[in-house]
C-alpha cells in the first residue's frame, strides 16, 4: 500500500476502519504517518475522528497508544499461559531438536500442544554421547551432525551455536526450564540425566570466556541518549541488585566520549518523573480527550452487547441440535459413532462460544481500565506516571519524549515526541542548577504556567 502510494499521486486519501487496523506500535504508527505526509496523503477513520491540528494529533497519538497497549497485553496474556504451561511440565514454545509438537487430550485441557520424540532424536541422543566422552570439540561434532542428516525446519543442517544450545537445554534429559525454574517435564527424555550432567562438565571445560551475563531490561532504556556523543545509554545490574546505566559510545570505543563511570538507575528515575510535573494537558483538550474516549468504550461495550447475543443464539441452536441428536439416536436414525462424533463436534463449538463470551467480558474490562489510565495522564501526568507499571511506563516515555539526554550524571535536557512538542515546546539547554536537581529546578513552575 505504501508503494502504491508512493508511485501513485492521484491518489490523495486513505481510509481505515480504526488506527489500530493501521498499525500496532507507535513507531509503526509514527512511520506510516510520515510515508502519507511526504504522499501528500489525507488518513480518514470510519469509526474515530481525526483532526488535523495540534490537540487532534494529540488524541489520535493516544489512540495509537492505546492499540499497543491492547498488542502489549495481548503478549502478556499470551506469556502468562506459557508460564503456566511450563509450570505443569509442559513445552511452551516450537518444539527443539530431535521433538515435534502434537496435540494430545490431557485433563482438563482439549488439544493440548505436547512434545514426543521425532525421527531425528536418535541423532541428538548420539550428539550427547559422543560429546560427553571430551574427545570432539563443537565444530567436529557439528559438521558430524551434519553428515549424519540432522535439519532444521528449514531443511539446513545447524550451525555450531545451535548444536551449542541444544547441548545446553535440558529438556532432553526430561526438565523444562523456563524463565529460571526447572521443573519435571511431562514428555520422554532422549538421554540421562547422568548423560546431561557430564555433557555440561566438558562444556565448561572447553568454555573459556566463563558465563555470560544475563540481558536486563528497564523502561528507560531506548530513550536516554548521552549528551556528550549522542550514544545511547545501555542499562546493568550489578550484585544482582543494583541498577546503572552508562554510555554504550565510551563502553565499545565506538565513540571519543569523556562520560565516563556509571549513573545510578534510581537517579535517573527521579528525575524522569520529575519531568512529567511539567506536563500539563489543557483543560479543553483534556474534556474533548475524556469525550474521544468515553464514545470508545461505548463502542466496545455495544459490539460486545451484539457478540453476546449472536453467541447467545448459537448456544441455543446448539442446544437444540444436540436434543434433536439425541432423539436420532434413540430413534436408531444413526449408529454410536456418528452420535460421538457430532456430539464432539457440538461439544467443541459450545466451549468455543463460552469462552469466546469469557474473553469479550475481559477485554471489556481491560478497555475500561486503559481509559482510566489514559484520563487519569491527562489529569496529572506525574501522579498516573507514577502509579503505572514499567511497561506501561515505556510505552509512555517513547510516546512523550524524542530523547532525555544526560550529561555528568544528571538530565541535561530533552525534546519531547510530536504532537506534545508544539502543544509544550521543546525544552534544550541546561536543566538543572549547580545545585543539583533535587529540589525541583525552577524551569518546572514557569514551564506549567505557560502550558
Amino acid at each position: 500500500m505504501l508503494a502504491r502510494l508512493a508511485q501513485d499521486r492521484s491518489i490523495d486519501c486513505l481510509v481505515v476502519h480504526k488506527l489500530d487496523r493501521l498499525a500496532r506500535n507507535l513507531e509503526d504508527h509514527a512511520a506510516v504517518r510520515a510515508a502519507l505526509r511526504k504522499a501528500n496523503v489525507q488518513l480518514h477513520s470510519v469509526t474515530e475522528s481525526l483532526e488535523d491540528s495540534a490537540s487532534g494529533k494529540l488524541v489520535e497519538g493516544i489512540l495509537a497508544s492505546i492499540a499497543e497497549f491492547y498488542s502489549a497485553n495481548l503478549g502478556q496474556e499470551i506469556r502468562k499461559g506459557m508460564d503456566q504451561k511450563a509450570a505443569q511440565g509442559g513445552w511452551p514454545v516450537r518444539a527443539p531438536f530431535g521433538y515435534r509438537n502434537v496435540r494430545r487430550d490431557g485433563p482438563g485441557r482439549r488439544g493440548e500442544s505436547v512434545l514426543e520424540p521425532d525421527p531425528q532424536a536418535p541423532l541428538v541422543a548420539w550428539a550427547f554421547e559422543r560429546y560427553a566422552t571430551g574427545e570432539t570439540s563443537l565444530d567436529l561434532l557439528t559438521e558430524a551432525l551434519a553428515e549424519k542428516g540432522l535439519r532444521n525446519r528449514l531443511g539446513n543442517p545447524p550451525g555450531k551455536s545451535a548444536v551449542h544450545r541444544m547441548l545446553l537445554n535440558p529438556v532432553y534429559a526430561g526438565v523444562v526450564r523456563w524463565r529460571g525454574v526447572e521443573r519435571d517435564g511431562i514428555h520422554p527424555p532422549l538421554v540421562s540425566r547422568e548423560l546431561f550432567d557430564r555433557v555440561q562438565s566438558v562444556l565448561d571445560e572447553h568454555s573459556s570466556g566463563g558465563e555470560r551475563s544475563w540481558k536486563h531490561d528497564h523502561y528507560l532504556k531506548g530513550t536516554l541518549v548521552c549528551a556528550e556523543c549522542g550514544s545511547k545509554l545501555y542499562y546493568v545490574v550489578a550484585k544482582g541488585r543494583f541498577g546503572y546505566f552508562r554510555c554504550i559510545g565510551r563502553n565499545t570505543g565506538r565513540a571519543r566520549c569523556l562520560q565516563g563511570g556509571y549513573v545510578a538507575a534510581a537517579k535517573l528515575e527521579r528525575e524522569v518523573e520529575a519531568l512529567y510535573e511539567g506536563v500539563q494537558v489543557p483543560v479543553a483538550l483534556r474534556r474533548r480527550l475524556e469525550r474521544v474516549l468515553r464514545v470508545e468504550v461505548a463502542d466496545r461495550e455495544r459490539h460486545r452487547a451484539e457478540a453476546t447475543e449472536f453467541l447467545g443464539r448459537r448456544l441455543r441452536q446448539l442446544a437444540n441440535e444436540r436434543e434433536k441428536l439425541l432423539r436420532a439416536y434413540y430413534a436408531d436414525a444413526i449408529d454410536v459413532s456418528t452420535l460421538k462424533r457430532e456430539q464432539a463436534r457440538i461439544n467443541a463449538e459450545v466451549a468455543e462460544a463460552e469462552s469466546q463470551l469469557a474473553s469479550d467480558g475481559e477485554k471489556l474490562a481491560q478497555a475500561k481500565q486503559i481509559i482510566d489510565l489514559a484520563l487519569d495522564l491527562a489529569k496529572d501526568c506525574a501522579a498516573g506516571y507514577r502509579k503505572a507499571r514499567p511497561d506501561v511506563r515505556k510505552m509512555w516515555n517513547r510516546a512523550f519524549f524524542h530523547t532525555i539526554r544526560v550529561r555528568d550524571g544528571a538530565i541535561a535536557d530533552f525534546t519531547y515526541e510530536e504532537p506534545f512538542a508544539s502543544l509544550l515546546g521543546s525544552h534544550k539547554g541546561s536543566m538543572v542548577d549547580p545545585r543539583g536537581f533535587e529540589p525541583l529546578t525552577s524551569w518546572l513552575p514557569a514551564m506549567r504556567s505557560t502550558s
